[in-house]
């Protein structure tokens, strides 16, 4: 078993946890990795990009003029590609973006992407963080005393309660500073860790987690 320190949000070492090397400390597959982000990020695609077709465009009912004895090429409307304010030829339409990948390969992705970070030594692992209201200098603070002020920080909590999600209100105001909640609500299959992902992990340079979220990480992705 691996060992991680144990902070508090003073920045104090208070101890250390043992994590699973199952979970947090295998031989990151970075292809696995590479596809689980692929996915991610071709699902965020709105697909929403649309042209008009020369049926689309306003106007254009009548034949421009004669087709012979004019000395001009032949057309036969005005809302043709090749005319201005025409139609679009093989031009975006609405569409849906979907990548999938099965379980067995998500699990390994998150599992890749935290070892990374494990092996670099920027997870940090606190015994706990939870706020009585928003306040963005309470979370200054904690990051202050934790000296990764001016780090790109992912902080990973374990589940949906009015103190985590002041935690996360507090802060959305700091840049470089994302809070994701792991659990997700509307999941009915019980424990689950559907915020986590590998995206989020690899853009930050350090990963703050809570001790509960360590432990709800290795039951999910430790079966």
């Amino acid at each position: 078993m691996a060992h991680v320190a144990l902070w508090n949000v003073k920045g104090e070492k208070i101890g250390t946890i043992e994590v699973s090397d199952e979970v947090f400390n295998i031989e990151p597959n970075l292809d696995v990795m590479w596809r689980y982000i692929d996915m991610q990020l071709t699902n965020a695609r709105a697909g929403t990009a649309s042209t008009k077709t020369r049926g689309e465009v306003s106007g254009g009912g009548r034949k421009p003029w004669p087709q012979k004895h004019t000395g001009r090429a032949r057309q036969g409307s005005i809302r043709a590609i090749h005319w201005r304010h025409g139609g679009v030829a093989h031009g975006p339409k609405p569409r849906k973006f979907l990548k999938r990948l099965n379980k067995k390969m998500k699990k390994l992705a998150l599992k890749s992407a935290l070892s990374v970070r494990f092996r670099e030594g920027n997870l940090i692992v606190l015994s706990d963080i939870r706020f009585d209201k928003p306040q963005t200098k309470q979370m200054r603070e904690v990051l202050k005393a934790l000296g990764i002020a001016d780090e790109k920080v992912l902080f990973v909590l374990p589940k949906k309660e009015d103190s985590y999600v002041n935690v996360k209100l507090s802060g959305r105001n700091i840049p470089g500073v994302k809070v994701i909640i792991a659990d997700n609500p509307n999941n009915n299959e019980g424990n689950n860790i559907d915020g986590l992902n590998v995206y989020d992990i690899i853009n930050a340079s350090k990963v703050v987690l809570t001790e509960g979220t360590v432990r709800k990480i290795e039951e999910v992705l430790g079966k």
